[in-house]
């Protein structure tokens, strides 16, 4: 009989990776839907091609460095859907197709696969699609039923601020990534995943939170900013990613906190009207600082100890 030891406290979970992933599919397709229901077949494709890519491409270096295959797990799957959702509907498919792979290969494979990479893959994908063919990545459909002079390089909220109502923005009926203009798909996501216990509420509310203030102190209407661009669908599917983020309650605060910062300053002092991107590629690069600083009490320790 063997017995298995390990140090204290000892906790059960039902939840594995293969479920945690499925969890955030299920999350990510109110978004899919939606993004296909404003921007048509060009969007579809755009999430077909990056999901199965991204699969393909981990199978394929998986299988080639002579790797257990692990895409049973989902991860690669959400990875390449989370990043057709971050991409325009114009997106040319061959670029699409080598964003995932990059994401895959580059990002997460090169360092020792899920849960080793240092970035959210998605987000490192898009921004090497950003820097490499800028020219497709800022080229924006307008949703069915948006009136616009020209349909394809029509300014989003983030570069036209007053160009859309509140209801605009919420429902999602304006220029965008796929995945980031639906507000309310976006939330239904969130309440799916904090209810399957999937991610918690910290990252997501404070980031948004900490965007909005400092979009006000900076002059800008904290609605609008928190309504436009990639913030929602960055907070809730990006932010919130397990490798890249702090492992303690305090440090997610205060990761989240800083990461709105960087959106509200990135927006505010910049040519570049998103920021969503590179603010949280930026805190995931410091999140090992912020464990480094807060750091957990050693189960048994810490505590003064009672004599008698």
């Amino acid at each position: 009989m063997k017995l298995n030891l390990s140090p204290a406290p000892h906790v059960h979970t039902n939840q594995s990776t293969r479920t945690l992933m499925r969890n955030v599919l299920i999350a990510l397709l109110p978004c899919a839907v939606a993004g296909v229901g404003f921007f048509g077949f060009n969007a579809l494709m755009v999430l077909v091609v990056s999901t199965f890519s991204a699969v393909a491409a981990e199978y394929l270096w998986q299988a080639a460095t002579r790797q257990k295959v692990r895409v049973g797990d989902l991860s690669a799957a959400v990875t390449g859907l989370i990043l057709g959702l971050n991409l325009p509907a114009t997106a040319p498919l061959w670029m699409v197709a080598i964003g995932s792979a990059f994401a895959v290969v580059i990002v997460k494979g090169l360092f020792g696969g899920l849960g080793d990479n240092f970035v959210n893959p998605a987000l490192a994908a898009r921004a090497m699609l950003l820097a490499s063919w800028p020219q497709y990545m800022t080229r924006w459909y307008a949703p069915a039923g948006l009136a616009a002079v020209d349909a394809v390089t029509t300014a989003t909220p983030l570069s036209n601020p007053g160009g859309f109502t509140t209801l605009q923005l919420i429902l999602g009926s304006i220029p965008g990534s796929v995945g980031e203009v639906c507000k309310i798909a976006i939330l239904l996501g969130f309440a799916w995943m904090l209810y399957t216990k999937t991610v918690t509420w910290r990252i997501p509310v404070v980031m948004v939170a900490s965007t909005a203030v400092f979009s006000l102190a900076f002059g800008n209407n904290p609605l609008t900013a928190v309504l436009s661009g990639g913030l929602l669908f960055g907070a809730v599917f990006m932010a919130t990613d397990y490798a890249t983020c702090p492992m303690t309650a305090v440090g997610q605060i205060v990761y989240a906190a800083l990461a709105g910062l960087l959106v509200a300053v990135i927006r505010k002092f910049s040519d570049y009207p998103e920021g969503v991107t590179y603010a949280i590629l930026l805190m995931n690069v410091a999140s090992p600082v912020i464990d480094h600083f807060i750091t957990r009490r050693v189960y048994g320790h810490g505590k003064e100890a009672k004599n008698g």
